[in-house]
């Protein structure tokens, strides 16, 4: 939790010199839009994932549904999976009719089905015995208890590097301080592009508005979020579910602060709800933000391949950062090859070096230890 404190002090230092918001002005609109789809495409598949519609496969990375041919059950099978499609069937029939609050509908609408489905069958959690039950959380009502806050505040900034023990061991700490930070730098960067362009919020040079205020607020986040013994805090793309049924004022945001708080003394409510239920809105916002595909010219491969490998590896590798260094140093690689080193802005240069460095970091770990 200590090293987390030191990722949101040292990324609030560069928001408050210019630097982080330099880099954002420096990355191509081709790649922002990139960005907004890669993520659409990213929390579809959670969204799928969650609701166990896709799984990993007996002999294949994924699979569509259940493989669980001992007992039978093969392919989208289970009353869960009938949960996503009934909230996803309201949800679109919402949204094609212009009906305010959609996505909230859709939820509540599939949670009740998922409450009355339980409390007959009792279906229980999702297990390797019993592959047709609730993939993360049982829509069933549990005990209400005081939230425990014990953990807050209790950080040792210095602990994690006067006990590590060697030059490698002290160089895996930096490294994981590295990766922290720049994770944080640019899931913000793509979360913030995905959800102003969903919203509309974005100025003609690709921008969202106010951009220093959104990143001093999300660096501090990141420190509270290592004072409070959880992860670095950052924006959350689930954001664009709220953009996508029409927040734009920062109203909704407020709620849902004030939502998440209440949920800490009514998690018994809060867990009523499946992830069957809530999925059908991340997929359904997925395609939402597929719209930003347009903005890049694919017959032109210094846009197209880097846009390309930014927007798949999102998906493939469950991680948006990944996604977003790939495609800065295909972007670059590219316009040196092609003789237009100078197209590219200098700062580019310098966070393609820094990604290179944060895909070595198992060599450079490995190397050091030798």
């Amino acid at each position: 939790m200590g090293l987390v404190v030191w990722e949101g002090v040292l990324i609030l230092i560069l928001v408050l010199t210019g630097f982080r918001k330099a880099v954002f002005n420096a990355v191509p609109r081709a790649l922002r839009a990139a960005i907004s789809v890669g993520i659409g495409l990213f929390i579809a598949f959670i969204g799928l994932v969650d609701s166990g519609i896709v799984r990993q496969g007996a002999g294949t990375p994924v699979q569509l549904g259940v493989s669980a041919p001992q007992l039978h059950l093969v392919g989208l099978v289970g009353w869960p999976m009938a949960i996503f499609g009934i909230g996803l069937l309201i949800l679109v029939v919402l949204y094609v009719r212009k009906v305010k609050g959609a996505m909230l509908i859709a939820i509540g609408g599939a949670t009740a089905v998922a409450v009355v489905v339980e409390s007959f069958l009792k279906l229980g959690s999702k297990t390797e015995a019993n592959p047709i039950g609730w993939m993360l959380n049982v829509p069933a009502m549990s005990s209400f208890s005081a939230p425990d806050l014990s953990l807050l505040g209790r950080v040792d900034l210095i602990g994690g590097f006067t006990g590590a023990s060697g030059p490698s061991a002290v160089l895996g700490l930096l490294l994981l301080v590295f990766a922290l930070l720049l994770s944080d730098f640019f899931d913000t960067m793509g979360t913030i592009v995905a959800v102003g362009a969903e919203g509309g919020m974005l100025a003609e040079d690709g921008n969202p508005p106010r951009t220093q205020e959104i990143l001093i607020v999300d660096s501090v986040a990141a420190i509270a979020g290592g004072l409070g013994s959880v992860s670095s805090n950052t924006s959350y793309i689930e954001s664009a579910s709220g953009v996508g049924d029409g927040a734009r004022t920062g109203i909704a945001s407020i709620v849902t602060g004030t939502a998440f708080l209440l949920s800490l003394f009514l998690a018994p409510l809060v867990n009523l709800v499946p992830s069957e239920a809530a999925a059908p809105a991340l997929f359904f916002v997925g395609f939402l933000m597929m719209a930003q595909v347009v903005q890049v010219d694919w017959e032109d491969p210094e846009e197209g391949f880097p846009a390309f490998v930014t927007i798949v590896l999102m998906p493939f590798t469950y991680s948006i950062t990944t996604g977003i260094g790939a495609g800065f140093i295909a972007y670059a690689l590219i316009k040196i090859v092609r003789g237009k080193a100078k197209e590219v802005h200098p700062l580019l240069y310098l966070v393609a070096a820094a990604f290179l460095v944060y895909f070595a970091q198992g060599v450079i770990t490995w190397a050091a230890s030798l």
